[in-house]
């Protein structure tokens, strides 16, 4: 049995795409031509691939099955075909996708723009936001680096812990808690909270650890992004509790203030995260290194 290697990355775009058009345009090739290597595909594997519902294509089974070790696969051969060669920054051309918590790209993704033009001027940077549910881009290779406080479990994932920052409280000028001599955490369970959650949670660890001390707060809204919470301190005497670091410049340019927050709790840490895949391909370690400097802004590591 003779494989074409085209009918590989033919098989990936039509998974990643789930249409033939979408796959031509990927690959830049006609609808036709996507359209036969379809036909190969579905005549060497006996499976459909891609079935019409309506007016859309549903990928079988098999397919769903497959995705993920056809996306692998792909990038195997590409590395084999492909071998490590020294790597040029001024002549690199690539762009690198990172989806990053937004308050880190806030800090520190001017910095790590750049450093990048300064050595790599045909390098370019997507970052994208970040979703409110876990998702399998690091390891389809849709995302070259993420960075957050989340710890990824699965074993192909790489993380590395580049810095941690503790929690402050962030309050308007004039909040009732800027006039107390000691911000007790008596005092700070009474206030009213905005939560930070990108999945819209209304309790975290804070809350655990005033159960701890018999204590309960009443969160009355969550807020996708350190950003909008911050507004809502702003002009209220709502308060948020964030990672001290994040907040540096908005503080300031918003006029709110930052104050201890009176519960032990750890700090909350920055992780760096990427796919195995990526450990040895130069272009990649070169930028891990500059993420790796930037974020090291966030706090100490």
């Amino acid at each position: 049995m003779q494989l074409d290697l085209n009918l590989l990355t033919a098989l990936d775009a039509l998974l990643e795409e789930g249409s033939v058009a979408g796959a031509a345009a990927r690959l830049h090739v006609t609808a036709p031509a996507m359209s036969r290597s379809l036909g190969r595909i579905r005549r060497t594997t006996g499976d459909q691939i891609l079935v019409r519902t309506g007016r859309t294509m549903t990928p079988t089974p098999y397919a769903i099955a497959v995705r993920e070790q056809v996306h692998e696969l792909l990038h195997q051969v590409q590395g084999v075909l492909a071998p490590s060669r020294e790597l040029d920054l001024a002549t690199l051309e690539r762009t690198f996708t990172l989806r990053w918590h937004d308050s880190l790209v806030a800090l520190s993704g001017p910095a790590l723009l750049a450093a990048v033009r300064g050595q790599a001027p045909g390098v370019r940077l997507r970052f994208v936001a970040e979703s409110s549910i876990d998702t399998p881009e690091l390891r389809r290779g849709e995302v070259d680096l993420e960075a957050n406080a989340n710890r990824p479990s699965a074993p192909d994932i790489r993380a590395e812990n580049v810095g941690e920052t503790r929690l402050v409280i962030v309050v308007r000028q004039g909040h009732p808690l800027t006039r107390v001599r000691t911000v007790t955490a008596k005092r700070y369970a009474a206030a009213e909270h905005v939560t930070v959650s990108r999945r819209g949670n209304l309790s975290n660890a804070i809350d655990d650890a005033l159960a701890r001390l018999g204590l309960t707060r009443r969160v009355v809204a969550t807020a996708p992004t350190e950003a909008a919470a911050l507004e809502f301190a702003r002009g209220s005497n709502l308060l948020i509790s964030v990672p001290e670091a994040t907040t540096r410049s908005a503080v300031a340019d918003l006029g709110l203030v930052v104050l201890p927050l009176p519960l032990e709790l750890p700090s909350a840490p920055i992780y760096l995260s990427w796919h195995q895949r990526y450990d040895t391909d130069h272009a990649h370690a070169w930028l891990r290194g500059l993420a790796r400097t930037a974020l090291a802004m966030c706090g100490t590591s």
